[in-house]
């Protein structure tokens, strides 16, 4: 699950920012677009509609994370309401366990969620981060322990009375997490 530049690997020295917007070039309808700071798309993100092997009339939706080069590194998939799971890479299965979701609150201007990391040497059920936040103003903060790791924020300008809510900004801070599963919690939370 590596990203595909140098400087996008995980325990980056410094934070790294991304731009996100739905209007980069290049980008089909729907996609979402994360970009470095010279606008090269780092990861894209595809949603998409997945029919369940178990039961071929039900549809779920499908988040797939792919890298600049098309690469498919992690699909998410909604489990029910509040309840998301995240795959290693997209052969259409559900196979290797990354991480699971549970949305804990939701009121119209705040929500948070626990994010479980799945290892298979252990079943502890302890979460291993949280997420909280407004998905209105693109605010969202996701925390290890009383560590933040990343941060998303709206584009500010000064001087600006209204401010655009299209393009926001994901820092990433220095953590041992891998950037693109960052980016599929992030795309969770906006869910």
């Amino acid at each position: 699950m590596a990203a595909s530049g140098p400087i996008y690997t995980a325990n980056s020295p410094i934070p790294v920012d991304l731009f996100v917007s739905k209007k980069y070039p290049g980008l089909t309808r729907g996609d979402i677009g994360f970009a470095d700071s010279s606008g090269g798309i780092i990861y894209r993100v595809n949603r998409t509609q997945h029919q369940s092997k178990s039961n071929s009339s039900q549809r779920r939706k499908r988040v797939v994370v792919v890298d600049s080069a098309g690469n498919p590194l992690i699909s998410v998939y909604r489990q029910d309401k509040g309840l998301w799971q995240g795959f290693k890479g997209d052969d259409g299965e559900e196979k290797e366990l990354i991480f699971k979701v549970n949305r804990t609150m939701k009121t119209l201007t705040r929500t948070e969620f626990e994010v479980f990391i799945v290892d298979e040497n252990s079943e502890d059920s302890a979460s291993h981060f949280t997420m909280k936040g407004s998905p209105f103003q693109k605010s969202c903060t996701i925390y290890r322990g009383n560590s933040i790791i990343a941060q998303t924020s709206l584009m500010y300008k000064l001087q600006q009375i209204y401010v655009r809510r299209n393009k926001f900004r994901l820092t990433i801070f220095p953590t041992s997490i891998e950037p693109a599963v960052i980016v599929a919690l992030v795309v969770i939370f906006l869910d």
